[in-house]
């Protein structure tokens, strides 16, 4: 059963370029009443940035520990605490730290309750979540948990979601408070009495792929400018030439309108095409994503995992006011083993992004991304990415070094 996109039931997926969120998923069959769980990652990233003197450098590790049920009578619940802790010198803008003069890395300090819930799943066909979660829809382009940053995104929300035949899913989530990256010390971080309302139906197409239709209503007074409703259709699927040889296919449209809170009104569409090759151990894909913007308001995704979007610089975490066109290609390649049984993988990212009113070229960002397995349960990576800037923000250049342990 999947409950939220095409995921393990009621577990967290991870989007294209963000590592697996927490909130692992009960086993009916475990023989422990509680199971106590620890994930801890450290991470040194650094930014330079050409419009800011200083250059960023942030060690900060992040640690959650939690506590999922067994099943009981079709309940079973999950509690988890996660703390942020810088570790070395104050040389970034956390986004609370007032450290200004130095590019943002938002990852502030903090000790808080991450996510603490109950699953309800009475049949196979039928599953209710409700408290503080991880949600997670497709590819995570309008609904994601951030994973990428240390302190994730989380919903206050109730989801449900039921099979009403083979193949086939309706997912519904009402939220009232969305819990961001920037902590609760942010004037940012928390948006309060909001009123969400996501929508999602999906079948499987034998021997084509998945075929989704969603609605996103986003009534958020604590921003009211990203208030908007989304409607929109989505295919993904891959299917198989030869031994070997696979042809992947994504495809998606949605148009937005304002909604709510918001105080313009306006409709913007949203268009991706990605085709894509896989030759043994290697995917090669070229994309066209399209966010429309009329100079004055532009197409939003405030609830996305946007690092996994339009480039790892995130310079575009906010659609610029002309709108946005991402051309795009990405490669991601199985080396092999190297510790472990488990292949590394690299993968090559390169854009070139225009406005889409009045077709300005914003410029062009190249990254690469290496993850290697050491253990079972230990995972290092090594990422980097710059943006060459033509007519729209200022050149960037990002690294990063994790090591990650799952417990």
């Amino acid at each position: 059963m999947v409950l939220i996109g095409s995921v393990a039931p009621w577990s967290s997926a991870a989007a294209q370029g963000t590592s697996a969120p927490s909130a692992p998923a009960a086993s009916p069959a475990s023989p422990d009443p509680i199971t106590p769980y620890l994930h801890a990652r450290y991470r040194l990233e650094t930014v330079d940035q050409a419009d800011i003197a200083q250059s960023a450098t942030a060690s900060t590790l992040r640690l959650r520990a939690g506590l999922r049920t067994a099943v009981w009578n079709g309940l079973s619940a999950v509690v988890e605490g996660e703390a942020v802790v810088r570790l070395g010198p104050r040389d970034y803008n956390d986004t609370v730290n007032g450290r200004t003069t130095y590019p943002a890395v938002p990852d502030p300090t903090d000790v808080l309750l991450n996510q603490a819930y109950v699953r309800w799943q009475p049949a196979r066909e039928l599953g209710v979540v409700a408290g503080r979660q991880s949600v997670n829809l497709d590819n995570q382009r309008w609904v994601g948990s951030v994973d990428w940053r240390q302190n994730d995104q989380t919903l206050d929300a109730v989801r449900v979601g039921i099979e009403p035949a083979a193949g086939a899913r309706i997912d519904y989530v009402h939220s009232w408070r969305v819990n961001r990256v920037f902590g609760p010390d942010s004037p940012q971080g928390i948006w309060r009495d909001s009123n969400i309302h996501l929508l999602r139906g999906s079948a499987t197409v034998p021997a084509a792929g998945t075929l989704t239709a969603y609605g996103y209503w986003l009534d958020l007074p604590a921003a009211p400018a990203l208030s908007s409703r989304s409607l929109g259709v989505r295919f993904a699927g891959e299917h198989a030439l030869r031994d070997g040889i696979k042809l992947h296919l994504a495809g998606e449209y949605a148009h937005q309108r304002s909604h709510g809170a918001n105080p313009r009104r306006f409709g913007h569409d949203y268009w991706l095409i990605e085709p894509g090759i896989g030759v043994g151990p290697v995917v090669a894909r070229v994309g066209y994503e399209r966010l429309e913007g009329d100079g004055t308001t532009a197409l939003q995704t405030p609830l996305a995992t946007l690092h996994a979007f339009n480039g790892w610089t995130d310079r575009f975490l906010t659609t610029p006011a002309d709108g946005l066109r991402d051309l795009y290609g990405d490669l991601q390649w199985r080396l092999g083993p190297v510790f472990t049984d488990a292949p590394a993988t690299l993968r090559l990212q390169w854009h070139d992004f225009n406005a889409t009113h009045g077709g300005r070229n914003y410029g062009r960002e190249a990254g690469a991304w290496l993850t290697v397995p050491v253990t079972r349960r230990i995972t290092t990576s090594f990422k980097l990415s710059h943006y060459d800037a033509q007519r729209f923000a200022s050149d960037t250049t990002k690294a990063w070094l994790s090591i990650e342990a799952r417990y």
